[in-house]
């Protein structure tokens, strides 16, 4: 009777369900601590939940984590360390990565992994394939509501565009991309997965002068990670077979 009591005046404060279902489980005779472990844990399960709804706003395609990597093929440029680059510091300077490598060699991996930590201390993360996301832009422009989508791009802290470069596009699509990275520059961080050279970039957007605005704009601020190992999706197979 209590408990249904409590939950009547969770339900008119506007407070979680929860708290009714806690105030069972609290064991103490005072009557402050009490109250006290009851709120930590309503705070606790509020930080839960809205971890939850970053991590599935951000649209990972798995739950990757950081544990799981290996750097081992990995090259780290100096001055960055596999404990800095995890700590997320990157994004609290607006600071890019550009995952180059071979397929398969665990560039989206590290990407998503990174992210669903960001999600964890309560960034804003945006999940793109890239031609996923130009696609998105273009239907978004043709609709009408184009402002509305890069609107929401906006309020992100953290964008990963995951296989940059293997799709070709026209010279809309690249400026819509283009619209993205530039607006990005110095006010939110991107992490970028490639396996496409800078020099080869002129064939993804078809515009010299584009290409070299968005190198400039993705590499100033960043750190280039290097995958030089083999696919693990071929070395697992293989290992299996």
């Amino acid at each position: 009777m209590l408990t249904y009591q409590i939950a009547q005046c969770c339900k008119t404060l506007k407070l979680g369900s929860s708290l009714a279902r806690n105030s069972e489980t609290v064991e103490t005779d005072d009557r402050q601590q009490y109250l006290l472990e009851l709120l930590r844990m309503e705070i606790s399960g509020r930080e839960k939940a809205k971890t939850e709804r970053l991590i599935q706003k951000a649209g990972f395609p798995a739950r990757k984590e950081l544990k799981d990597f290996v750097y081992d093929e990995v090259k780290v440029p100096s001055g960055l360390t596999p404990a800095v680059l995890e700590s997320g510091d990157f994004i609290a300077n607006k600071e890019n990565l550009i995952l180059y490598g071979n397929v398969g060699t665990g560039k989206t991996h590290l990407a998503a992994a990174l992210g669903l930590e960001a999600c964890r201390k309560g960034r804003k993360v945006g999940f793109y394939r890239t031609a996923a996301l130009v696609n998105r832009l273009t239907e978004a422009r043709e609709a009408g509501v184009l402002s509305k989508k890069l609107a929401e791009i906006h309020k992100l802290d953290l964008i990963i565009l995951d296989e940059w470069g293997y799709v070709p596009m026209d010279r809309t699509a690249a400026q819509l991309l283009f619209e993205v990275v530039s607006d990005s520059y110095e006010r939110r961080s991107v992490i970028l997965t490639t396996n496409l050279e800078f020099s080869r970039w002129v064939s993804l957007f078809y515009d010299e002068q584009m290409t070299a605005a968005m190198i400039d704009r993705l590499v100033h601020h960043s750190y280039i990670l290097l995958f030089d190992g083999s696919s693990n999706r071929v070395r697992n197979s293989t290992a299996r077979g």
